[in-house]
């Protein structure tokens, strides 16, 4: 057990003297899972059996994965400590907070505990004014960071695609990074939604591909609608042309397709349903072949390097916040994604885009 700092009467001291320890984990007891703690709480709260799976559906597969994080950190500080992992008091929740921020932890990762904690712990954590002055004080001390201070110029991927051959012309390998690429770029999309697309929800018109997301996102919310991608045809240019590379990519995979509704394939046999992971791939793998230092940039960067682009050549902050699925009064792109092109952008795509603009 670690010394509690600050003497022998400490907050921590005292807790623990008022609160007793007959819910404490003990080093025989294994760590169960954020899932299955989650489920012990909801239990410890009186809540009927019957509505626990319900209520832990309310939570992402990607929350549950980055709540379990901290569930881990959680369940080993009240073994060490000897505290229940469910009725810890704010001053031990403080405690723990205090010490992963000794550890380098940085607001976000914080604040996401506080987040985790609140659905565990059978104390007001998410509310209470001693947690929020604690995490206002570490956004002032270690504020947090965009990933990126500088983008990628997409040129270097277009003017790559544009040297390749028409769409019926290349390898289903190559028509898939293709399109992977064009649309992540095109629609500033997380992967996440592109992987969701399916063919039924896709509807061709003369001037545009219009698709429709159906599927639970990171961002649906009940007061929210989905998403809604419009992909207007490219005339300027046909070899970049997203609406194209989707039709070509359509025609392709139909004899292959065995009743798959999701659009993205394996490009090999036996073309399973691909997944986001692979898509990433994929558009890092053009990124890579376009030039682009993979080692310095994720496929998610592709949602700054559209929105920042579209922010320099004019568009409206309401049509990219529309496009990109943050709210109105999101400050999301202030904060993290309006940023500059790298300095090893080639100067003439200023005067190209100069003089592009005045055509």
């Amino acid at each position: 057990m670690h010394p509690s700092p600050g003497g022998e009467h400490t907050a921590m001291a005292i807790a623990l003297e008022d609160y007793g320890q007959n819910q404490a984990p003990t080093e025989f007891d294994a760590f169960p899972g954020g899932s299955s703690l989650l489920r012990q709480a909801f239990r410890h709260r009186g809540l009927p059996e019957s509505s626990l799976k319900i209520m832990l559906s309310s939570l992402s597969p990607g929350t549950l994965k980055q709540y379990n994080t901290t569930y881990k950190g959680w369940w080993k500080f009240c073994l060490e400590y000897h505290l229940d992992a469910y009725s810890a008091s704010v001053p031990q929740v403080l405690q723990f907070l205090t010490e992963k921020y000794e550890s380098s932890a940085g607001y976000s990762t914080l604040n996401t505990d506080r987040s985790a904690l609140s659905l565990l712990v059978n104390t007001k954590i998410g509310s209470d004014d001693r947690i929020s002055r604690f995490l206002k004080g570490v956004y002032r001390l270690r504020p947090p960071r965009p990933r990126y201070s500088e983008t990628w110029d997409p040129t270097k991927v277009l003017e790559y695609l544009t040297s390749w051959p028409d769409n019926q012309d290349l390898s289903l390998e190559n028509l898939t990074k293709k399109l992977a690429i064009l649309l992540a770029l095109a629609t500033a999309q997380r992967v996440q939604t592109l992987s969701l697309i399916k063919i039924d929800n896709i509807q061709k018109t003369q001037s545009k591909i219009i698709i429709h997301i159906t599927d639970i996102i990171k961002t649906s919310v009940v007061t929210k609608t989905q998403p809604v991608i419009h992909l207007p045809f490219f005339t300027q240019n046909p070899k970049i042309c997203p609406s194209r590379a989707l039709q070509a990519y359509l025609d392709r995979t139909t004899s292959v397709r065995n009743g798959e509704s999701y659009l993205w394939l394996t490009y090999k046999k036996p073309y399973k349903k691909a997944s986001k992971q692979t898509i990433s791939r994929w558009i890092k793998d053009m990124m890579q072949h376009s030039g682009i230092d993979i080692s310095k940039y994720t496929a998610h960067s592709t949602r700054h390097t559209a929105t920042s682009s579209a922010k320099r050549t004019g568009v409206s902050m309401e049509l990219i916040r529309k496009a990109a699925g943050w709210s109105l009064n999101s400050n999301v792109f202030a904060k993290y994604y309006n940023i500059p092109i790298s300095d090893d952008t080639p100067q003439e795509n200023f005067a190209y885009a100069a003089l592009s603009s005045n055509s």
